[in-house]
């Protein structure tokens, strides 16, 4: 995993989850500018300086949901390269996951993938946690179809890293094209079709 503040940042307080939770589906919905601390507070329940009181910034704050986001992926990672032996199954559970968040409309898009479409507008900060994220997901990625190549369960046309990076190219696209269309369930489908790709047809 790149560096991260998530790396220093402290716990939080009751109140201030609930900003992070909140700023969270706002950045879903709209991306960077699609709120301002006026909705958050109006979210929250609480007046626009107690906001700033945990969150001296805009910046500061969605910097600080950014970083959260990428410990939490990354123990999600973590978890399925522990959990999961086969390489293939792996992915899978990946696509699954984000197949189930997107059907259930529980987390309906990755909001680094959102954010991602606006980086040269972001502030640094932000930027660089959301390029950050992408990082950590291509590393791991990779190593999965390494994996699954060095078992015999993946075929590839490409090097890994190209292999990666197009496969979460596709998944995020597959995102932004079920958000587009009104289609969640288009997501699990464009998500199936770049597994099948490297999948070994003798398993």
């Amino acid at each position: 995993m790149t560096e991260s503040l998530a790396d220093t940042l402290p716990a939080l307080s009751p109140k201030a989850e609930e900003i992070v939770r909140r700023t969270t589906e706002f950045l879903a919905v709209g991306g960077y500018n699609g709120f301002s601390y006026a909705d958050i507070a109006a979210a929250v329940g609480i007046s626009k300086p107690s906001v700033h009181h945990h969150f001296a910034s805009k910046a500061v704050l969605v910097q600080s949901v950014v970083a959260r986001y990428r410990a939490d992926a990354a123990r999600g990672m973590a978890a399925l390269s522990a959990n999961v032996p086969d390489p293939f199954a792996r992915l899978e559970g990946y696509a699954r996951y984000w197949a189930d968040c997107i059907t259930s409309g529980q987390h309906p898009i990755c909001i680094c993938a959102l954010m991602a479409g606006e980086l040269s507008a972001l502030p640094e900060e932000v930027a660089q946690e959301v390029r950050g994220h992408f990082a950590d997901l291509s590393a791991w990625l990779r190593s999965v179809i390494e994996d699954g190549v060095a078992h015999g369960v993946m075929a590839i046309a490409d090097p890994p890293e190209s292999e990666a990076r197009t496969f979460m190219a596709t998944v995020h696209g597959a995102m932004l094209a079920a958000r587009a269309f009104g289609e969640p369930t288009m997501f699990p489908t464009i998500a199936g079709t770049a597994l099948h790709r490297l999948k070994c047809e003798t398993i």
